[in-house]
């Protein structure tokens, strides 16, 4: 039995289509057809019923697909043993990551990383949460970091830590609406201007889903300017313009210089996850193996203390 042939045999199976197939190995139609026949050929059984729309499983298809899921998992692993044993990894990865992400908590992880695989070209883009996932699909990177979970049937959403949102404003220019005041009630909070990440980021979704639960239209919010850079966001708020909500994991220096202040909305609280989303349908290359083992390693205490934090799609 050829493995490469079990392969295509695997993804035709989850895809239901050759020609989407087809697409997600860079093969030709024919190819991924011919592959399978002569699987079918060696093994002398039909592994799949056709229709000009789809495809579908036999009952001996059915039963080669549990056994070529475990051969492909073994594979990957040996691979990925393999490799991280005589430190040989080699290869491309690319990821992309939403802003916060990008900026703040995968920077440590890459240079990190890049001293222990220094055979691995990695590269690293800033998208908003709604982008990686079209990226993914697209097979345009291997990787993606998000703030909030866009689920999709053929990927993998994966919890890495846990992060919160704060409002904040300039320590040095008290705001006339709250004066020295550390906390707002939610009410308040629409009468604030406000400086606010682009609408699909995983900053905004977050947003706007807390305040929906608690009956508060986000709609409402007094959004006076919208801003695609944290940096930006951080810096104009130093300057007494507006107010943000902000991750507080990307306001550690602000914090401890005293630029910026927090300030707690009574009754509500911002808690989301950061997500690591990859491709379920497609085995994870070794560079992408390696590269999450380290975020998994690194963030182990806080994904195990991580709560479970409903998001309706």
């Amino acid at each position: 039995m050829n493995l490469d042939h079990l392969k295509v045999f695997y993804v035709a199976a989850m895809k239901k289509n050759f020609s989407e197939t087809a697409k997600s190995l860079h093969l030709s139609q024919p190819t991924v057809s011919l592959q399978i026949q002569q699987l079918e050929s060696v093994l002398d059984t039909r592994l799949f019923e056709r229709t000009t729309k789809n495809i579908k499983l036999t009952k001996p298809g059915k039963l080669l697909f549990q056994f070529a899921e475990k051969i492909i998992e073994l594979e990957n692993l040996a691979k990925k043993e393999i490799a991280l044993l005589s430190e040989s990894i080699q290869g491309n990865l690319n990821i992309g990551a939403s802003l916060t992400i990008g900026e703040s908590i995968l920077p440590p992880m890459i240079g990190k990383y890049s001293r222990e695989f220094p055979g691995v070209n990695l590269n690293m883009d800033i998208y908003n949460s709604t982008q990686i996932i079209q990226l993914l699909k697209n097979q345009d990177i291997d990787l993606g970091f998000i703030e909030s979970p866009i689920y999709h049937s053929e990927l993998v959403h994966l919890p890495f830590m846990e992060d919160e949102l704060i409002l904040i404003s300039s320590a040095w220019e008290v705001h006339p609406l709250i004066g020295e005041r550390n906390a707002i009630s939610p009410e308040e909070l629409f009468s604030l201007p406000l400086i606010l990440r682009e609408p699909g980021s995983g900053t905004r979704q977050v947003i706007e889903k807390t305040l929906r639960k608690h009956d508060l239209n986000p709609g409402k919010l007094n959004v006076v300017l919208e801003l695609g850079n944290t940096e930006s966001i951080k810096a104009t708020v130093e300057s007494g313009m507006a107010l943000s909500i902000i991750s507080r994991s990307s306001i550690q220096k602000e914090l401890a210089l005293g630029s910026l202040r927090t300030i707690r909305i009574q009754g509500i609280s911002l808690l989301r996850n950061f997500f690591a989303v990859y491709e379920k349908n497609k085995p994870t290359s070794v560079p992408a193996d390696a590269f999450l083992d380290l975020i998994l390693k690194t963030y182990e205490t806080s994904r195990s203390s991580i709560r479970s934090i409903e998001y309706s799609i």
